[in-house]
């Protein structure tokens, strides 16, 4: 209600605005012409009453202001009263907004004014308005009779929402007498009074309600948001929802923008719940509730941006226990502002709060860039669900690091960078402490003509760490320094050919391919007193595929890389041409000599020299098909890890998307989303997701949504492996959308 007596509102202002400032200065400019004045009316006629003071233009009349044009049959100015009457097929078009009337009065002293028999049309949310006497009677008041507003089109709208008398004050208050809502023309809804905050900026108020029903998990459980507009610069969203078996929870979204550097978004719930859960199954899922639990997430996300290359950013992200995502999978405000990119700078939930969440981290991270060296202050802290509590997970408290960029060493052919960084690892069990990393590295980039780029590379990795948990009692154990290098060459080669086709709006088709060989050397160093802190947070580095440097293994291997692409040129639209890549298939492997040469007659496990060969494709040849593959493949186990998504869709809006998931002895899953439309009208949803490793249904839900151009119906059953909901969506555009 209060958005579409918004958009009322805004056109009736916009509209009596520009008809006033229209009328009045058109005849001048005809008659009187001052220079420059933006003002011009055309007419079959045009005369001037000078007993009366009365200007009249008929036929064809045309007035243009600004972005304003009044077009009627006839119009009369009294410059004596300021009274300007349009008649006649009066039309006022403000950009793409119009409004109608069998006649239009206007004064332009008292920017008071009337329309009879009007029809407003607000094309940026296609709202249409008819009321039979539109009046503007002051600057911030009006009075509407017998208002009608609709989204539908055409004559006969589908819905429409009207009643006997609207009085409004623009910034304050106003009432509708004999409020109905109809449908087809029937009336739906009947309320004597209602009245409203007729604000032009954000209004306070509540918002539409959500509302659902399910059999195991939560029984009736409603949702009633209330939005609080503090002021221009913050605004809060209360959100009160009753669930029947588990009690009230209360959340709060705090959103504030101070200035164009900062801005922010809070958002915590607090619920005490009754609900009594027995669970079986491995030991961190496994619980026994059988008395109230307090259970509480919260999130906070801000960003201060002090100048291009400074920057603090927080995001905080916890909850009070492992199962809170899977409790309320069905519906959470991290489901409702999940979003995959940073566009809206009030929308930046990057996870989606279901129950395949496996963990949050919570950071907040200071950086700070010049043209050769940045600089970055980070704290990072993970909860991890598959653990029965974090006791024994790592957290950084903090992390600085230092990097310098490559760049030439004076004239000569070396290139220096420099990496550094220091880190305290906590943790309530277990070992924790300090660490200080540094590593300067040399490299000598030079080619063989145009077939091939080598780069010798060598680095040193000096590292200092100094332990502080109860079990460090040892002076030996406590503190240690370590001194490693690192030597390695990289040759690389790019070719290609271009092919010339003209098929299908291609004309030319690049084929490109990129081998690159790695040589890597870490001698043995006895690392027998490194903490576990640090074999904790990474593994030994491989070449070709970057890694944390913490831990620096013996090294003795080679590693090889092979990228294809296909690149195809369009056809020029309005002479820029267009090049679309649709595939790109990667493979990846690397060769331990030192593991090759392992003595088995020492005992030593089977050699096991090379690594997983990764494989990467993306093929993407038109825009209604993608497919995309990550895997990794052990010559020892088979395939480690396969990950396929396929994408499919057409013209009419129909597709199929999907996904397969498989790790080695944790994860095999497949997702199934089908959209498929049955006629213009109807559309029918089938969402699929099986988990194949715990042999149990994530979610099957079928859905039918009948669409109309100014309202939609929809229907879904979804069904888990803990409960069953059925939810019912009515949406009408303009007033939004609610779900029972």
């Amino acid at each position: 209600m209060p958005t579409l007596l918004k958009f009322i509102l805004m056109s009736a202002a916009a509209f009596f605005f520009v008809l006033t400032m229209s009328a009045g200065r058109a005849a001048a400019q005809n008659i009187l012409a001052p220079a420059g004045a933006p003002v011009e009316i055309e007419a079959d006629h045009l005369a001037y009453d000078s007993e009366r003071d009365v200007y009249t233009a008929q036929g064809n009349v045309v007035i243009t202001y600004g972005d304003g044009v009044l077009r009627a049959d006839y119009v009369e100015y009294n410059k004596k009263t300021s009274q300007a009457s349009a008649a006649g097929n009066a039309r006022l078009k403000m950009d793409e907004d119009t409004l109608e009337g069998d006649r239009i009065v206007v004064n332009t002293e008292e920017k008071t004014g009337v329309a009879y028999n009007s029809k407003v049309f607000y094309a940026r949310n296609h709202f249409y308005i008819t009321g039979d006497r539109i009046e503007k009677t002051g600057e911030h008041t009006y009075v509407i009779d017998k208002p009608v507003a609709t989204t539908c089109d055409g004559d006969r709208p589908d819905w429409e929402l009207a009643g006997s008398r609207m009085k409004v004050t623009i910034d304050g208050y106003g009432w509708i007498t004999h409020a109905r809502f109809r449908a087809a023309g029937i009336p739906v809804i009947y309320t004597p009074l209602v009245a409203f905050p007729a604000k032009t900026t954000r209004q306070s108020g509540f918002l539409l309600p959500y509302l659902s029903y399910s059999k195991d998990k939560d029984g009736v459980d409603i949702e009633v948001p209330f939005f609080w507009a503090i002021s221009p610069q913050m605004d809060a969203t209360l959100y009160q929802r009753y669930i029947e078996k588990r009690g009230y929870k209360q959340g709060l979204e705090f959103r504030y923008w101070a200035g164009e550097k900062s801005s922010g978004t809070f958002y915590g719930d607090y619920l005490e719940d009754r609900k009594n859960v027995t669970e079986t199954g491995q030991t961190a899922t496994r619980r026994d509730w059988q008395e109230m639990h307090k259970r509480w997430s919260y999130y906070l996300n801000h960003q201060t941006q002090f100048d291009s290359s400074f920057y603090l950013r927080a995001d905080l992200r916890r909850v009070s226990d492992p199962w809170y995502f899977r409790d309320f999978n069905a519906h959470n405000y991290y489901l409702d502002h999940f979003a995959q990119n940073e566009r809206d700078p009030f929308k930046k939930v990057p996870f989606r709060g279901d129950e395949s969440l496996r963990s949050l981290d919570s950071t907040v991270r200071l950086s700070k860039r010049w043209d050769q060296w940045s600089v970055t202050a980070l704290v990072r802290s993970t909860d991890d669900f598959a653990v029965v509590n974090n006791d024994r997970t790592l957290q950084k408290y903090p992390e600085i690091s230092l990097t310098g960029t490559r760049r030439q060493v004076m004239q000569t052919p070396l290139y220096f960078e420099f990496t550094g960084a220091y880190d305290y690892f906590y943790r309530k069990e277990g070992q924790r402490g300090h660490y200080v990393n540094v590593a300067p590295a040399l490299s000598v980039p030079f080619s063989f003509g145009p077939y091939a780029k080598v780069t010798p590379r060598f680095v040193v990795y000096e590292t200092f760490w100094s332990r502080d948990d109860k079990d460090s009692t040892q002076p030996e154990n406590k503190t240690g320094v370590r001194s490693i290098y690192n030597a390695s060459v990289t040759m690389s080669s790019q070719i290609s050919r271009v092919f010339d086709i003209k098929t299908g709006g291609w004309e030319k088709i690049r084929h490109e391919i990129k081998p690159a060989v790695q040589y890597s050397y870490i001698p043995y160093v006895l690392q027998d007193d490194v903490p576990d802190y640090l074999s904790k947070i990474a593994p030994a580095i491989t070449p070709l595929s970057g890694g944390d440097t913490n831990v620096l293994m013996e090294q003795n291997a080679v590693a090889w890389s092979l990228t294809n692409t296909l690149t195809a040129k369009t056809r020029e639209t309005e002479g820029v041409s267009q090049y679309l890549e649709f595939l790109r298939f990667k493979l990846f492997q690397s060769y331990d000599i030192r593991e090759a040469r392992k003595d088995m007659e020492q005992g030593d496990h089977d050699r096991r020299p090379l690594s997983d060969l990764g494989v990467e494709f993306d093929f993407k040849p038109h825009r209604y098909l993608s497919f995309a593959a990550r895997n990794k493949y052990s010559v020892y186990q088979g395939w480690k890890q396969t990950n396929y998504d396929l994408s499919i869709s057409d013209w009419r809006k129909d597709k199929v998307t999907l996904g397969y998931r498989y790790t080695l002895n944790s994860i095999e899953e497949i997702n199934l989303d089908i959209k498929a439309v049955i006629n213009e009208y109807l559309d029918a949803r089938v969402i699929f997701r099986q988990d194949l490793f715990n042999d149990r249904s994530v979610e099957k839900t079928v859905g039918l949504t009948y669409t109309e151009q100014c309202w939609s119906v929809g229907i879904d059953y979804t069904r888990t492996w803990d409960d069953e909901r059925v939810m019912f969506r009515l949406s009408l555009v303009g007033l939004g959308a609610f779900g029972i």
